[in-house]
């Protein structure tokens, strides 16, 4: 048998089973502004800076911050689809609460580093209108926020990169962005919240963290159980501080690299419901589905990678990114991936009709031992 067939039952055989066919969808990367506009983009492109080819590429050609004309078409789309237990798909939006004030630091000269509340940064970019469908999403539980980082930038990355004056970072930065490839110490991913360059970087990371945390309360009302660090790595030290700060589930890839400055860096093994040392959960995604992604026919091997979940009594996990949903750089991406987004509900519900929408929070909760009825009295109640 070859390696591509093995390779989806391998990867679903270890980890917690659940009784049900549970579908969660997780979208990262909401509220970071990643691309200001196409005039920008043709800007970067014509001065040479690196904006990456396939993969990569697709973010900076397609991902800004969404309108309410985005949240619009994909709330459209969700409604048109219900569980047998009524229940919408529902996207856990793991989402940043902050981006850079550029004016700020460019006042200091880059001497520190200031940031703004992303609900500030929609006003600027005149999107104040998407934070109506925001909550509208929330409370007709369609979009429910959890936590991807304070803001989808390493910061003292970057701010040593604008310090040394590099070309392509200042560029970006006179510009209002940051998410595109240049040559950092270590190739460090300025998207890469936690990445760690330096070890002495971890008192900086700890704070945005804990600021990142209480902003994101301020902002939505309630605090998060759910943290996913952007691009993946992440320090072992910060899972003791986001378990300090109410942090209950830690997203993780199944292999994780956890990183310990000048370059180094370690893998560790997670599963589906495997705890830390200090009670933390983490959930692995096992289904991907990012239609504006090279790749083929994403609705086939997604519907062939949920399949193999359920054989094996996984919870689906989808891991989908904004930029899939995203139409003010491209109108027609919006459009060709929620049509795309529509074939998969309408096959997903076709061929398992007991199947269960949840939230990323929900299934963490599932894994603890509650029930979904208990879930709905807790909500009931509070």
């Amino acid at each position: 048998m070859s390696v591509s067939l093995i390779r989806p039952h391998i990867k679903n055989l270890i980890g917690k089973s659940v009784g049900n066919k549970y579908l969660i969808i997780e979208s990262d990367d909401w509220g970071s502004i990643r691309m200001p506009s196409l005039d920008v983009c043709k800007r970067l492109q014509a001065a040479g800076v690196n904006l990456g080819k396939g993969e990569s590429e697709r973010y900076n050609r397609t991902d800004t911050l969404a309108s309410a004309a985005d949240l619009e078409a994909l709330f459209g789309t969700l409604t048109k689809f219900k569980d047998r237990r009524g229940n919408h798909p529902v996207i856990t939006a793991v989402s940043v609460v902050a981006n850079p004030d550029f004016d700020k630091i460019r006042e200091d000269r880059f001497a520190c580093y200031h940031y703004e509340s992303f609900t500030d940064t929609l006003r600027r970019y005149r999107r104040e209108d998407a934070l109506n469908l925001w909550r509208q999403g929330m409370e007709e539980k369609l979009f429910v926020p959890e936590f991807h980082a304070r803001e989808h930038l390493n910061v003292p990355v970057w701010m040593r990169m604008l310090r040394e004056g590099d070309i392509a970072t200042r560029m970006g930065f006179d510009l209002g962005c940051w998410g595109f490839l240049v040559n950092t110490p270590y190739q460090i991913s300025y998207q890469a919240s936690f990445d760690l360059e330096r070890r002495e970087d971890l008192d900086t990371h700890r704070e945005t963290l804990e600021s990142g945390l209480r902003l994101f309360e301020s902002i939505h009302g309630y605090p998060p159980s759910v943290l996913v660090p952007p691009n993946g790595p992440f320090p072992l030290e910060l899972e003791e501080t986001s378990a300090k700060m109410g942090i209950k589930y830690i997203g993780a890839s199944k292999i994780q690299v956890e990183p310990l400055g000048q370059g180094k860096h370690r893998k560790r093994l997670h599963w589906l419901g495997q705890k830390n040392r200090f009670q933390q959960r983490y959930l692995t995604r096992n289904v991907f589905f990012e239609p504006n992604a090279p790749g083929g026919d994403w609705v086939r091997s997604c519907l062939n990678e949920i399949d193999h979940a359920f054989l094996w009594r996984k919870p689906a996990v989808i891991s989908s990114h904004r930029t899939n949903y995203m139409g003010s750089l491209d109108e027609d991406n919006r459009k060709n991936c929620l049509k795309k987004l529509s074939e998969l509900l309408t096959a997903v519900l076709k061929k398992w009709p007991d199947v269960e929408f949840i939230t990323s929070t929900e299934l963490g909760r599932l894994l603890d031992g509650d029930t979904l009825g208990k879930m709905r009295d807790d909500k009931k109640r509070n």
